[in-house]
């Protein structure tokens, strides 16, 4: 939801806004359609059809999500206006100190999952700021709206509205008061309904809790980074060398892990750091003011963009994570950071693209 916000201000300053719908309070969903969804989750799901209208029949449509899921800003912006936004001396600080409060639970769950603490906590930090903004939209309009009138992805958030009344039912939630993203998107986590279902780790009793158990949280992202892929100890991002007269080419369209670290190097680009030469990689295009620099991305590397797939998020997760890293005092070393987790204002601005 961070994410979101702090994207959505750096795009109000370069691109034209579109004209803002005035929202209608009275307004609602053909009821004939929330019949027909009513009767489809009814049957599938085995929940009372009844119940089930009731609560959509309570759905408001709000016109502005569909203009922000309109504003795809990561792929609008830079890799240095991208990196300027999240890689803040304030959000490194806050998420050293946030490591910090959550010492034992997360070194004891990234050991368990193979998950390197680091990039759990930078995960929630470019998301939500560390749980401090999860959304302000009441999930059942966010997901109602986007089923229903955004026939571009439709099919994909009436599965979500689906598996949003499961979890709420399941889980004893209220549906008309759980709020989110602009897309529907849950808790620190940003989790989907069919994401959270699938995914969502208990460490106690159950059902699993990814709004305030940190303990869940964090596991359950570990685990959702290992079920994606995630290789324990393995590396994520690495810099490289460019040969004089290195012929390669980079396709900005792919994020597949189309080479390897020798079929890089026989082309005159060095991976700095040393892995075998049949390691499969993505070479990557950034551009920072200066001009383009290039990067290589392993396997974690698209663990991470299976979170987000944009190279911007996945890079900024793995550069947080490395900041945060190095500004964490180890055991025997000073007292903690004194710095409080202070959240940006929040804006009422349009938001950004989701993931």
């Amino acid at each position: 939801m961070l994410r979101s916000i702090l994207l959505a201000l750096f795009l109000l300053a370069i691109l034209p806004r579109p004209a803002a719908a005035a929202p209608d309070a009275g307004a609602s969903f053909p009821r004939a359609q929330l019949q027909r969804f009513a009767a489809h989750i009814a049957r599938r799901d085995g929940l009372n059809r009844a119940r089930v209208l009731r609560i959509l029949e309570q759905a408001r449509p709000q016109p502005d999500i569909i203009a922000m899921m309109n504003r795809p800003a990561e792929q609008v912006l830079k890799w240095w206006q991208y990196r300027r936004i999240f890689l803040t001396p304030a959000r490194i600080a806050a998420g050293a100190a946030f490591w910090q409060a959550h010492r034992e639970a997360l070194d004891r769950i990234g050991a368990e999952q193979g998950v390197d603490p680091r990039y759990i906590v930078a995960i929630l930090g470019v998301e939500t700021y560390y749980g401090h903004l999860t959304g302000t939209f009441r999930v059942l309009d966010a997901l109602s709206t986007l089923a229903f009138d955004y026939p571009a992805r439709s099919r994909f958030f009436k599965l979500q509205l689906e598996r949003f009344l499961v979890l709420t039912q399941r889980d004893g939630l209220d549906p008309l008061t759980v709020k989110g993203s602009y897309a529907g998107a849950m808790g620190p986590l940003q989790f989907m309904p069919s994401t959270y279902l699938r995914f969502a780790v208990g460490t106690g009793s159950a059902p699993p809790n990814l709004f305030t158990n940190w303990d869940d949280i964090f596991a359950s992202v570990a685990h959702y980074l290992r079920a994606h892929g995630w290789q324990p100890g393995a590396p994520v991002l690495s810099r490289v060398r460019i040969e004089p007269g290195a012929r390669f080419d980079v396709n900005p369209d792919s994020l597949a892990l189309d080479r390897t670290v020798g079929s890089l190097a026989a082309q005159g680009v060095e991976v700095e750091r040393p892995e075998p030469a049949g390691t499969p990689v993505v070479l990557l295009l950034a551009h920072t003011r200066s001009g383009p620099i290039y990067r290589v991305g392993f396997n974690n590397f698209h663990a991470l963009l299976t979170y987000n797939y944009s190279k911007l998020y996945a890079m900024a997760v793995d550069g947080l994570a490395r900041a945060i890293a190095r500004h964490l005092p180890d055991s025997s070393g000073p007292a903690p950071l004194a710095a409080a987790v202070h959240p940006p204002h929040k804006p009422a601005a349009r938001l950004g693209r989701p993931r």
